[in-house]
């Protein structure tokens, strides 16, 4: 029913504003973004919302608004993302809304692109700069990158960017750390059993856990939610 549900707004989209989908399928990112455009156009977001923004590990959660169900959810991930493409494009994922809070999963796909954990933790700076410039104090819950069975050799610097982001989280009210790595370890590795064929995307079980950490963050944050939320 999901997968139905956005076929037909990829459809719909379509029909609406042709000219602007023929654009949104040159550019990077695009097609999806635009997707999410009219489905705030059919579904126009009430304000505090709990907002998802990241890559494919939000992006195929397809479970999220039953796994949070006493809060209302919008989903705005896309896969193959880069925080510089949530960056590039905050202002359509992220700043047209007044989320109570924000859940925040990118940084992976940047490692895995060559980037360095200095250069990526920049990224993320950006991110908090226009956030806070364009939501003040809104929460940001930053999910730390996953240990995978795919990208395991990535490790030492995903760790180096989750401390990074984590001390960063010390020093600011408006950023929590979620630490989901120790939970889906087995014997000091990725646990195969959290994962999909591809090794790098997760099955209920993952999605499971990462439920239990984020809720748990939400519910322990000191700020959990906006002003007015």
């Amino acid at each position: 029913m999901k997968r139905i549900i956005a076929i037909s707004l990829s459809f719909l989209a379509a029909c609406l504003h042709p000219q602007e989908a023929l654009v949104a399928q040159e550019a990077p990112f695009g097609e999806e973004i635009h997707v999410f455009n009219v489905e705030d156009e059919v579904y126009p977001p009430q304000g505090c919302e709990t907002l998802f923004v990241g890559s494919s590990s939000f992006r195929f959660w397809f479970g999220m608004k039953d796994d949070f169900r006493k809060l209302r959810i919008l989903e705005r991930g896309f896969g193959g993302a880069q925080i510089s493409d949530i960056n590039y494009r905050f202002d359509q994922v992220v700043g047209r809304y007044r989320p109570q809070r924000i859940a925040f999963y990118a940084g992976e796909n940047d490692i895995d692109a060559g980037n360095s954990p200095d250069a990526v933790f920049a990224e993320f700076t950006k991110f908090m700069e226009s956030k806070t410039a364009a939501l003040g104090p809104t929460p940001v819950f930053y999910v730390s990158a996953k240990p995978s069975l795919a990208r395991w050799n990535q490790n030492a610097s995903q760790s180096e960017l989750n401390h990074m982001i984590e001390q960063m989280a010390k020093e600011r009210d408006d950023l929590v750390y979620v630490d989901i790595v120790s939970a889906m370890l087995k014997d000091g590795k990725p646990d195969p059993a959290l994962f999909i064929s591809d090794g790098l995307h997760m099955k209920s079980s993952g999605y499971k856990l990462w439920r239990e950490r984020i809720g748990s963050a939400f519910r322990r944050a000191k700020t959990s939610r906006a002003q007015g939320c």
